[in-house]
């Protein structure tokens, strides 16, 4: 027999289902995900800190999970999970638990069996805003009190939550490319809560690659002596990220630069730009951006809350890809220096390929 457990939004809004993953209460922004496959890469992706996730496709975990779809080490990092139905029973021959074991394991709570389509509609037409799911107390009262009294996504460091403390290199490649002739070219990631695809995507097209702390100095990074540097994804709002602006700064005009989602956003802020906040975000694996260099339409997997203002930039920078859903500015380039970056993510994992192209035009920014 299923246990009860509720959501609680901030508005005050309720939503009756059953508990999912492990017993108690989580608190965190929520937010929709419009991918039909991928919800282990949903979950252990960095980005997700301090965020609960709604899945709204209806039936998530008829695959399982496996070991080698994760995005992080250490696993989950999104605060807790929504769907409208969990599958008990997954079936693929890589599958080695399900979802709700999973959770289990990672200490998560999740809840399933609501209405995820009316709890899409809400957060499209009032916003993301923070929610509380719980399976241990169910006074509505006492949890609408508690998610009110929580801190907004923007007041908190969450990348400090998520980002390695110590320099490491990294050699693993994406599965199935073998035999990758290696350049001699050196990258330095700087990690605001890399996802693992982007560092095997650069493996894979041949650079050798050093993960670094988000508090390395600039001065550190370039005794190192790279060829470019690629500033990472990562969560929460940009403004936080204090050190990665003032290091992107130090470090402009200097190598050549490659920002992807909230590494994007640092490098707006860090040009002098602004950032603002989305009224719900981009969250998935469908949405169609224009390279506007080609006119090519490629379809991307986003996962952000933040956008930079390109107008705000004052023509240090040309607007290089836009989002044909919204109109929302995707990439840009810098018009002297070597540096560009975009605001989706060309690696994948989950989502479409499309955008892998990102990666090979980076390699080639460095052999100039």
């Amino acid at each position: 027999m299923k246990k009860k457990a509720v959501l609680v939004l901030q508005d005050g809004t309720v939503f009756e289902g059953a508990a999912l993953g492990a017993q108690g209460q989580t608190i965190g922004e929520v937010v929709f995900n419009t991918s039909m496959t991928g919800y282990q890469e949903i979950l252990t992706d960095p980005s997700y800190k301090g965020q609960i996730v709604t899945m709204t496709y209806t039936q998530i975990g008829n695959y399982g999970i496996n070991e080698e779809d994760i995005e992080s080490e250490g696993g989950i990092k999104a605060e807790g999970f929504i769907v409208k139905e969990a599958c008990p029973y997954p079936s693929n021959w890589r599958s080695k638990t399900t979802l709700d074991e999973y959770l289990k394991q990672q200490n998560k709570v999740a809840i399933q069996d609501i209405d995820t389509r009316a709890l899409t509609r809400l957060i499209r037409i009032k916003g993301a805003q923070r929610g509380i799911i719980s399976s241990t107390d169910l006074d509505t009262q006492s949890l609408y009190k508690k998610v009110r009294e929580f801190p907004d996504i923007s007041t908190l460091d969450l990348v400090s939550d998520v980002a390695t403390g110590v320099s490491y290199k990294w050699q693993e490649g994406l599965w199935g490319y073998r035999d990758v002739k290696m350049t001699d070219k050196k990258v330095v990631v700087y990690d605001f809560g890399v996802k693992l695809n982007i560092l095997r995507s650069l493996v894979s097209v041949g650079l050798n690659v050093e993960v670094v702390s988000p508090k390395t100095p600039a001065e550190a990074v370039l005794e190192m002596k790279p060829d470019g540097i690629l500033l990472s994804n990562g969560p929460g709002d940009p403004k936080t990220v204090l050190s990665g602006i003032r290091n992107t700064k130090k470090l402009m005009g200097k190598v050549p630069i490659f920002g992807i989602c909230l590494g994007h956003q640092i490098i707006g802020l860090a040009l002098g730009g602004e950032t603002y906040k989305l009224r719900f975000g981009h969250h998935g694996g469908n949405h169609p951006v224009m390279d506007l260099h080609t006119e090519e339409v490629k379809i991307t997997s986003q996962n952000h809350n933040y956008c930079v203002d390109i107008k705000s930039l004052k023509g240090k920078v040309r607007l290089t890809h836009k989002n044909l859903f919204d109109g929302s500015e995707e990439g840009m380039e810098h018009v002297e220096y070597p540096l560009f970056s975009v605001q989706y993510h060309p690696e994948a994992g989950p989502g479409p390929n499309d955008a892998k192209y990102l990666f090979e035009r980076f390699l080639k920014l460095l052999q100039r």
